[in-house]
């Protein structure tokens, strides 16, 4: 069958791609391809009580499908060039922060009408940080929640289903550039179009590693970040999460002189399992409705680890890291920070008798059998130190999950179009390497659909 269009990952890269297509150039056969399910049948079998860990589904219901990783997410766009990828780089970061606010008046109009944008420009918090040696980072912040981010993808679906061929549970083997533009391969079936758009996301990683070395396209080794996701009592933090919701904070070790970060702050929220190629990781999520929120806010401390020559597989290093979590403990461990301090691991009394209540049941363990030290030296430091802007993290309770591991795809060598070495074959969203977030991805689905629109008004 042939398209104008094929779009391989339907995650929010995909989705505005499609959507921004549709709206400029009607006239164009757009198909979205995604190895995972519609979003109505995106359901994850685990439920805590007849299966509480992953059973290897063929096809990961959290990680594909309709919505991407995002899909089930805590539904944060951050609205800033500061973090969440290197769009601005290829398109400036005038035009990328236009595109994120675009977006953002995109998830509006389809459901998001009255969730609330944060911003951390001229807060009190940036002074106290600098007094503490932190790093308050600038953005504006969109949080739909989880439950509304899943009626925003509900909606955009509903808007393009009539206007965009889906096809799910559909792999794409092999994409190949021929004289007309492209072929792509699935189990059973080959289709061409004239031009594409690969926005695979991180789980796609190791298939977009492929397709380059195939395709002949350049790439250079990215970062892995390697942390836990930390759990406390929803007050210790409450004085910043009600007025940022999310803050960025970044922390230079002393002993190291490492950068440590917060990431995915979940105000009332909860920790969840994530699965990445077969390997059980952590996450968290909140949602928007008061009746799901918690008693805890939980966030994620990573360390991002750059390689050199010679090594060059940053993902297989994180993922050897994270097997041997799952190894231990049969997927995630959990520990107090008493505990690590202390030498000893956690176990299911001393946390029952804690005053932090999980929100994931998880294997009590000891995560400096799974960290690497400088890691774990890092984030033993980043905790004293945000102790000293919200008493209470450093309090011996508190919950340390491991291991969080974030994966990227090896950066690929795109011009300021996002167009790889094969004219016609454009590469977007976390994919690429190039973006890290959810806001960054959908914005570079809009780029890359208003330069095929163009391109046809001016042929």
């Amino acid at each position: 069958m042939q398209y104008d269009v094929i779009i391989i990952g339907a995650g929010p890269g995909g989705i505005f791609s499609a959507f921004e297509l549709q709206k400029l150039a009607p006239n164009k056969r757009i198909a979205l391809f995604d190895m995972g399910h519609a979003l109505e049948k995106r359901k994850c079998p685990i439920d805590g009580d007849k299966i509480k860990s992953c059973i290897g589904c063929k096809s990961c219901s959290i990680m594909s499908g309709f919505g991407g990783a995002g899909a089930f997410s805590d539904g944060k766009y951050n609205i800033t060039n500061d973090f969440g990828g290197t769009l601005y780089e290829h398109i400036g970061k005038k035009k990328a922060l236009e595109l994120m606010h675009y977006v953002d008046e995109i998830n509006m109009a389809y459901g998001g009408e009255g969730t609330k944008l944060y911003s951390t420009a001229g807060t009190k918090f940036k002074t106290i940080c600098i007094q503490n040696k932190l790093n308050l980072l600038d953005a504006s912040v969109r949080h739909l929640g989880t439950d509304i981010n899943y009626v925003v993808l509900e909606n955009l679906y509903n808007h393009l289903k009539d206007k965009v061929d889906f096809r799910f549970d559909t792999p794409v083997r092999h994409v190949k550039k021929t004289e007309e533009g492209f072929e792509i391969s699935t189990d059973d079936e080959t289709y061409s179009c004239k031009e594409c758009i690969v926005s695979v996301g991180r789980s796609g990683s190791k298939w977009m590693e492929t397709v380059c070395k195939e395709m002949g396209i350049p790439t250079k080794s990215n970062r892995v970040d390697l942390g836990v996701r930390v759990e406390i009592p929803a007050v210790v933090f409450s004085h910043l999460t009600d007025e940022l919701y999310e803050s960025k904070i970044v922390y230079r070790t002393e002993k190291f002189e490492d950068n440590v970060r917060t990431f995915c702050m979940n105000p009332n929220g909860i920790v969840v399992n994530e699965n990445t190629n077969g390997i059980v990781t952590v996450n968290g999520h909140s949602y928007e409705d008061p009746a799901m929120k918690t008693e805890n806010t939980n966030f994620a401390l990573l360390v991002a680890k750059h390689f050199s020559e010679p090594f060059k597989d940053s993902n297989g290093y994180g993922e050897s890291i994270a097997r041997l979590s799952n190894m231990l403990g049969g997927g995630v461990i959990v520990q107090r920070f008493g505990d690590l301090v202390r030498g000893r691991r956690s176990t299911e009394k001393r946390i029952e008798e804690g005053l932090v209540r999980p929100t994931l049941a998880a294997t009590p363990g000891d995560l400096s059998l799974v960290l690497p030290k400088r890691v774990l030296d890092g984030i033993i430091e980043m905790i004293y130190a945000l102790d000293r802007i919200a008493p209470g993290t450093a309090n011996d309770d508190t919950l340390l999950y491991g291991v969080e591991v974030k994966f990227y795809n090896m950066e690929v060598e795109l011009d300021e179009r996002l167009e790889s070495k094969h004219k016609g074959l454009y590469i977007i969203g976390d994919g690429s390497g190039i973006t890290h977030s959810l806001s960054h991805a959908s914005a570079s689905g809009v780029y890359v659909a208003r330069e095929i629109a163009e391109k046809e008004i001016t042929a």
